[in-house]
């Protein structure tokens, strides 16, 4: 039945809207069969839309201003009480409203070692700390196979806020976070600092080499205030599942053992 007339216009201004600019037949056709001929929907022949009718408009500006907010508010924190504080209060980033706690970074200032992670989980969700579950219990077990205890090192993520089913964070939460752990590795500023797993390692070293190729290579992170020896190794996680694993993370260990030596950190 041929569609009225009134009901035409309207309905090709929607398609249009929604960016749509070429209109399918209703019923599938085999346009590589020959001799068979297809008929095409005519909507009076004409197209969806006149070329003044597309407007090339900006998309909102919602990732600016949350970075900016961030890093206003970051930039101005003298020590790590008053970041943690004006992270507990920051309400730019979605991802806050729905977690049950910010994990807030915790060990001492001037740790010869400094861990970043990518986000929370779900026992880190619970407890209000990062790594907490089993990763983090790995992660001590590593340090104290170079001699060393979760007490004496200080542990963070670059998300403070536990993504809904451990999804992966998007470009804008990440960017939004990213600004509140640079000024805590400043703040922090330890001897070298390790980024566990790949999404840490890309965000941080502003690189995309995958975890297979960065891990074990050294590079000089710049703090804002001065640059400080880093290095990417396996999140704990990866290697809770992924055992095999661990022969090259004990590399990455007895790598980081050496570079704390020849700084005089241990």
């Amino acid at each position: 039945m041929e569609e009225p007339q009134h009901t035409r216009d309207p309905l090709r201004g929607f398609f249009s809207a929604c960016g749509v600019t070429v209109m399918l037949a209703e019923t599938p056709q085999n346009r590589f069969a020959e001799g068979v001929a297809v008929e095409e929907p005519s909507f009076d022949d004409m197209p969806l839309a006149d070329s003044d009718d597309w407007v090339d408009e900006p998309a909102p500006a919602v990732e600016d201003e949350a970075v900016h907010a961030a890093r206003e508010v970051a930039r101005t924190a003298p020590d790590l009480a008053a970041l943690h504080q004006a992270l507990a209060r920051f309400d730019g980033c979605p991802l806050k409203a729905l977690a049950r706690s910010t994990c807030h970074g915790e060990g001492p200032v001037g740790a010869p070692i400094m861990f970043v992670g990518e986000a929370p989980g779900r026992d880190e969700d619970e407890a209000g700390r990062p790594f907490v579950g089993r990763s983090g219990q790995l992660l001590e077990k590593m340090l104290a196979a170079i001699g060393m205890t979760r007490e004496a090192v200080y542990i963070s993520n670059v998300i403070p806020w536990r993504p809904p089913a451990n999804r992966t964070p998007s470009p804008i939460e990440t960017a939004t976070c990213e600004v509140f752990v640079r000024r805590e590795i400043a703040l922090v500023r330890p001897k070298v600092l390790v980024a566990l797993g790949g999404a840490a390692a890309k965000t941080l070293f502003s690189t995309d080499t995958g975890i297979m190729r960065q891990r074990g290579n050294w590079v000089r992170f710049d703090t804002g205030d001065g640059e400080v020896d880093a290095v990417a190794m396996f999140h704990p996680a990866y290697l809770l599942r992924t055992p095999g694993e661990k022969r090259r993370a004990w590399q990455d260990l007895l790598s980081i053992r050496r570079k704390l030596k020849e700084l005089g950190a241990l």
